[in-house]
């Protein structure tokens, strides 16, 4: 099984290479009369694009989607929904030098190890350009969730490397190519990248996403817990090295006293698990952090070997981001919607007739 497809009743597949003609993907499972559009895909796509600002890859996508199936009279008719995007600015000649070399920190090794062969324009299946299918299903996770339940899907920038948000600001985080909270500190991460552009290196970066006013009850027990499949999908991004839920792995420094959410008659008096109980939600804020490693794709020589065993240096040339995490927000936001869409399908297919004996204890005070 090659894997090319996550969840159980919303199920996606993505298919395409960086440099192939096209990318796209399949999303099964979407229930029926809800409103899409080419252009509803629009303003998520080019939150995740390259050559948004001079801080990432200066490839320049259209990110045009073509709506195959699945969509009648603008509304969805509850059969598969096939998107298209063809790639209008591909530069394969730019990996001409690394065909037969292993470029340290890619799956270049790991294909090859695998399959006994590789697509080595643009690093093929394994590059980010795969994503854009994830965050244009996403746009319809997002919209039905919002519809259905009322539930909101935003994430930020929450550091770069060693610089993190001095203050909080929704507005600030789309008025910004970093996706981030604190629009005084934008010049600060531009003086910053532009150094690191010019030496010819990377930096990592953390993502955070809120997901709130998720209703209680979404979730499984055991296999299908909420906070496992989001780990899953979440690492599953390119360059995610690191995932958290809630105050993760900060919970090694802390005091069950501390860490445990109280409970009044008003509420939970605390978030620390992230919305999350025994693979359930609680009602609460869902929240889930993602750690970026920094790109491999890089100015600076590294040491490696051919597809003979032998000894090479190895230059990454074309275009690349020197902070993958820069646009990762759109993308951990989709794989965050299109977890919970399929775990409230789930809910509903077997506990939507539940009503719980006690009364529902208010997710904030």
């Amino acid at each position: 099984m090659s894997s090319n497809a996550f969840g159980k009743l919303l199920t996606v597949t993505t298919f395409g290479e960086s440099h192939g003609p096209a990318i796209g993907c399949v999303i099964d499972g979407c229930p029926p009369g809800l409103a899409i559009a080419g252009e509803d895909f629009r303003a998520d796509l080019e939150r995740r694009a390259t050559g948004r600002s001079r801080h990432t890859s200066q490839r320049r996508e259209a990110d045009e989607v073509e709506i195959l199936s699945g969509v009648y009279e603008g509304l969805t008719t509850g059969t598969p929904i096939a998107l298209l995007i063809r790639n209008t600015d591909q530069r394969s000649k730019d990996y001409a030098e690394i065909a037969e070399r292993f470029r340290p920190g890619h799956a270049d090794y790991t294909y090859w190890q695998k399959y006994g062969r590789r697509d080595p324009r643009g690093g093929g299946r394994s590059s980010a350009r795969e994503t854009t299918m994830r965050v244009a299903a996403g746009v319809i996770a997002k919209r039905w969730l919002a519809q259905r339940h009322g539930v909101q899907v935003r994430g930020w920038l929450a550091a770069l490397g060693p610089l993190t948000p001095t203050r909080f600001d929704w507005d600030a985080v789309d008025s910004n190519p970093f996706f981030w909270p604190d629009a005084a500190m934008v010049p600060e991460l531009e003086q910053f990248m532009d150094r690191l552009r010019k030496s010819g290196d990377s930096i990592g970066a953390r993502v955070n996403v809120v997901a709130s006013n998720v209703p209680p009850g979404w979730g499984e027990p055991v296999y299908g817990k909420l906070d496992g499949e989001l780990a899953a999908a979440l690492m599953s991004i390119n360059a995610v090295k690191g995932v958290e839920i809630g105050d993760g792995f900060a919970a090694v420094a802390q005091h069950g006293s501390a860490h445990r959410d109280e409970i009044s008659a008003a509420g939970f008096l605390s978030n620390h698990a992230g919305g999350i109980l025994g693979g359930i939600s609680t009602g609460q804020d869902v929240v889930a952090s993602i750690v970026l490693k920094p790109t491999s794709s890089i100015l600076i020589p590294g040491r490696s070997v051919n597809v003979r065993g032998e000894p090479v240096e190895v230059v990454t040339k074309g275009r690349h981001d020197p902070c993958v995490g820069i646009r990762a927000t759109p993308i951990a936001e989709a794989m965050v919607a299109l977890v919970l869409m399929d775990q409230a399908l789930r809910h509903r297919a077997q506990c939507g007739d539940v009503t719980p004996v006690q009364p529902r204890i208010p997710a904030k005070p």
